[in-house]
């Protein structure tokens, strides 16, 4: 019975995801959903990209928290729409939370990042109506998480590998790292970053010119 209600619980889910993808398609909107542990660095790669990108395109972010609204508040200083979802509670963003969200929120043509909950477990699990989900990993987490977490890395177009700048510090294999992914997903683009220093953005920035509707 608990089974049958968790999937029943995730096909009313997506049905609202494929909702939310028309809003979006209608839009002009190219939605990326990122997702990552607390600390991963999501938000300040975020702000980097749109250092990066918004003579390019125009850029709006969804961020997702349990609570508070200090990631969408430092994102509106670097002048680009920003709403703020908080979810009182829960693990990860749903469809039903972007639905209601973007009522309030005037979509436009470009690029809208979704900035998950903290978490690589739950978000793997519930569509929003993305276009491609981004998993962001730092260094100092390890090379282990493709083999400890293998749903988020299984379903992502991209993996985002941050603080690379850490990598002389910290006993990290990029091959074992790499060797995880690849053996998950041999579609996903691995790039290592440092929002830090800049290294490494050239190809992510490129990466998201390319999947720009």
């Amino acid at each position: 019975m608990e089974i049958k209600l968790v999937k029943n619980i995730l096909d009313a889910n997506d049905r609202l995801a494929e909702d939310n993808r028309k809003v979006f398609d209608a839009a002009g909107s190219t939605v990326i959903n990122m997702i990552g542990s607390p600390g991963s660095g999501k938000t300040s790669l975020i702000m980097r990209t749109i250092e990066n990108l918004k003579d390019d395109c125009h850029i709006q972010v969804i961020e997702g928290d349990i609570a508070s609204s200090i990631d969408a508040q430092a994102i509106a200083e670097k002048g680009v729409d920003a709403l703020q979802i908080n979810t009182e509670g829960e693990c990860h963003l749903d469809a039903n939370m972007i639905r209601q969200a973007v009522k309030d929120f005037k979509l436009k043509p470009g690029l809208l990042f979704i900035e998950n909950v903290g978490n690589l477990v739950c978000p793997a699990e519930f569509e929003i109506g993305e276009n491609h989900k981004v998993t962001v990993i730092s260094v100092p987490e390890g090379h282990d998480k493709p083999y400890k977490y293998p749903l988020i890395f299984s379903k992502s177009a991209a993996v985002v590998l941050t603080k690379s700048d850490l990598m002389p510090y910290i006993d990290f294999d990029m091959d074992k790292f790499r060797s995880g992914i690849m053996s998950l997903n041999s579609d996903c683009k691995i790039f290592a970053v440092s929002s830090k220093t800049g290294e490494g953005l050239d190809g992510w920035i490129d990466w998201l010119k390319g999947i720009r509707g």
